[in-house]
């Protein structure tokens, strides 16, 4: 690895304490996803040179202080050859906001030399403080990520379908109870960790939360998904009132269509932090 690249990956910090700052800081468990659509962008942006980075940037500045976090979705940007739009969008949230982790949803997950460029990509080319990781591959294939940087595995995700697998019986436990368990007592002694459950499943998100103490859980679902979120508040939340990154996208990102866009989505992002301040903690 390059001195750059380690350079970069060093500068990071630590998630969990980053995060932990942002909640105080923010007063709020929101988590922004930043999901552009080229199809969806407002009318001022149509057809502009740097769409989608300008669009993201301008929802950035206008909720910045609101959020605990950015989620930058990766593949909204590289399925439209915007890898550079997302490396700016990075660069100027540790830029202007440093105190706001920024969490890539990628998903990743391999082993050997791949699992190894997953995490130089997500660490040293966006610099990133947390990546989305799928756990299927077991302990070893993490490794790469968990030296590099924080992973949130995925556990029990928000679409109708996801119980095919993650509910299945495994030595009479749910298998997300036991991705659940795996990541807050083997992964957590390698490095940073965090868990996705979807809002849609508050009960599963009770039972997660049990199991895994006060490590951070992304919960997306919120918005456009239907996830419940004073249930999702009341059960997946710490005994400190915080614990959770609760993820929206559309909600916020699209909430306008016309020139005032950026403020629309700041008074989204204002209505969704009054739902979940307003929910019982845990």
């Amino acid at each position: 690895m390059t001195d750059d690249v380690t350079e970069d990956i060093t500068m990071n910090g630590t998630f969990h304490a980053k995060l932990a700052t942002s909640w105080v800081r923010s007063g709020s468990m929101l988590c922004v996803g930043l999901d552009p659509d080229p199809a969806r962008l407002p009318r001022p942006l149509d057809g502009a040179p740097d769409a989608i980075e300008k669009f993201c940037i301008a929802i950035v500045d206008a909720t910045a202080d609101l959020v605990c976090a950015f989620k930058p979705q990766i593949a909204h940007f590289s399925a439209h050859r915007a890898e550079g739009a997302l490396e700016a969008v990075c660069a100027h949230i540790r830029e202007h906001y440093p105190d706001v982790p920024v969490l890539l949803d990628a998903k990743r997950g391999d082993i050997g030399s791949t699992a190894e460029f997953y995490a130089r990509e997500a660490f040293g080319r966006y610099r990133a403080d947390a990546v989305t990781y799928n756990p299927y591959l077991g302990t070893d294939a993490a490794l790469p990520m968990l030296e590099q940087g924080a992973v949130v595995a995925i556990c029990r995700t928000s679409n109708p379908g996801s119980g095919e697998l993650q509910d299945l019986d495994v030595g009479g436990r749910p298998l997300y109870e036991r991705v659940a368990e795996m990541v807050a007592t083997r992964w957590s002694q390698h490095g940073e960790c965090g868990l996705v459950v979807g809002a849609t499943w508050p009960e599963q998100l009770r039972s997660v939360r049990a199991i895994a103490g006060d490590l951070p859980i992304l919960v997306p679902g919120v918005g456009a998904q239907g996830g419940d979120v004073v249930a999702s508040v009341a059960a997946g939340s710490t005994g400190a009132g915080t614990g959770l990154l609760m993820s929206t996208s559309r909600d916020v990102l699209y909430a306008s269509s016309g020139e005032d866009f950026a403020d629309a989505a700041r008074a989204a992002a204002l209505r969704t932090i009054d739902a979940i301040n307003a929910a019982p903690v845990a």
